[in-house]
């Protein structure tokens, strides 16, 4: 070994002293950088931040506030348009359907026939009665117009020859009784003579009453049973043809058909809904509205309906006197008058609107929407310019406020503000309480 003394910084190191020197060197620049990264918000807070005497001259523009007592206040309440009439049809007898013959949303007119029951059995049956009716006044026509001039030359030629065959019995009589009296015959062959005599007689009496019959004409009491037979077939004829005419479904307004309820085919019971029909020449609109409300909606006055951006002219009808339980709210029927297209938009079911305009009673100042800022406590607030003591310029102080109503771009309010305060109109978002301001020219 060199007897030169060799220095400690000259000696070779270890791995793990350089380990050690790179540790110690990262631990350091890592340092630095979290301090500049905790340290950043705050230099830039200050760099943004801007001076105190740009805040403490701040234009704003004002408004002086002027309190009420009354404000209108308008409501839109909602309804559904409704045909004046709407019919669920039905046959007044049962049977099978036969036709149809309109389909659903077609147009239909007062009597015009909508579908029918199948009539082939009524139909046989009236045939029938007609036939006997036929018969029946035929009778009567007979009893009426009497005995025909032959059968009563008939009749009387029957007498004479009965009145002839008399006269030849007794005289045929007056000589067996002679022979009787001589004892040329026996009792019993007069006795026939003289029963042969008395028949005859009988005979001859029934011939003149037929005669007499005939001649006098018919009885008063056949001819109005005959007459009563006729009206009783024509009373049944007349009941058969209301069946039949009841097998026809006819349409009982002017509208369109709604709903097909029934189908061919389908045997249907009486008063069963075959055919809805809704009426469509005239409709109107049933709204409920509250009953304090509804007070000062005369009847027969004209307001405005709309349905989206289109309005109709409607007039007051009738107030239903019913309170609904739910919405506690009474029923104004409004009569639509066709506009200048004739309604033809208008459709039954449509929901339709009325805007009321409505005098309330509060106290209170209206504000521009844009001066209220959201206050502590889920509040509102405004701020209220005061005189600052060192110079012209006003400093803003925040007053808690309650919204009444909004309307559009302003609120009514009421608070702690006076008659006649200045008030931040806009861009309160750049204020803070206390802070400086000038009213901007």
């Amino acid at each position: 070994m060199s007897a030169e003394r060799i220095s400690q910084s000259e000696l070779p190191k270890s791995p793990r002293q350089e380990k050690g020197k790179y540790f110690y060197l990262l631990l350091c620049v890592g340092a630095v950088g979290l301090i500049f990264l905790l340290a950043r918000p705050i230099l830039m807070t200050t760099a943004n931040k801007p001076t105190t005497e740009t805040i403490a001259v701040l234009p704003v523009e004002t408004i002086e506030v002027e309190p009420i007592n009354s404000y209108q206040v308008s409501r839109t309440y909602t309804g559904e348009v409704a045909a004046v009439r709407t019919s669920n049809l039905g046959f007044d007898r049962g049977g099978e359907i036969a036709e149809i013959y309109v389909e659903e949303g077609d147009l239909v007119i007062k009597g015009q026939v909508l579908a029918r029951l199948d009539i082939r059995n009524l139909q046989s049956q009236r045939k029938q009665l007609l036939a006997q009716k036929a018969r029946s006044e035929s009778q009567l026509a007979e009893l009426q117009t009497g005995a025909r001039t032959e059968e009563i030359d008939s009749s009387q030629a029957a007498v004479r020859d009965l009145e002839q065959q008399l006269q030849l019995q007794a005289k045929q009589r007056e000589r067996r009784e002679f022979l009787y009296t001589q004892g040329a015959i026996a009792k019993e062959e007069l006795d026939e003579f003289s029963f042969g005599e008395g028949a005859l007689q009988a005979r001859l009496s029934q011939a003149k009453s037929n005669l007499a019959e005939l001649k006098n004409g018919t009885r008063k009491e056949q001819v109005s049973a005959q007459q009563a037979s006729v009206r009783q077939l024509e009373a049944q004829i007349a009941e058969l043809d209301v069946n039949i005419d009841k097998s026809s479904l006819k349409a009982p307004f002017d509208g369109i058909v709604a709903r097909r309820e029934l189908d061919e085919g389908t045997v249907a019971n009486a008063g069963q809904s075959a055919i809805r029909i809704m009426e469509n020449a005239a409709l109107e609109a049933r709204i409920g509205i509250p009953t304090k409300a509804i007070a000062k909606l005369p009847i027969g006055s004209t307001q405005a309906l709309s349905i989206g951006s289109q309005t109709y002219t409607a007039t007051v009808a009738s107030i239903l006197p019913e309170v609904d339980a739910n919405t506690r709210t009474q029923t104004a029927v409004f009569k639509i008058k066709p506009n200048s297209r004739g309604n033809a938009n208008l459709r039954a079911g449509q929901t339709i609107g009325l805007n009321l305009v409505q005098a309330a009673e509060a106290d209170g100042y209206w504000l521009p929407i844009e001066a209220l800022t959201q206050g502590i406590r889920g509040l509102w607030a405004c701020y209220v310019l005061t005189e600052a003591e060192d110079d012209e310029n006003y400093i803003v102080k925040q007053h808690a406020v309650e919204i009444i109503s909004q309307e559009g771009d302003r609120a009514l309010v009421r608070g702690t503000l006076q008659p006649g305060d200045s008030i931040v109109a806009n861009g309160t978002h750049r204020l803070v309480p206390g802070q400086r301001v000038k009213v901007a020219k």
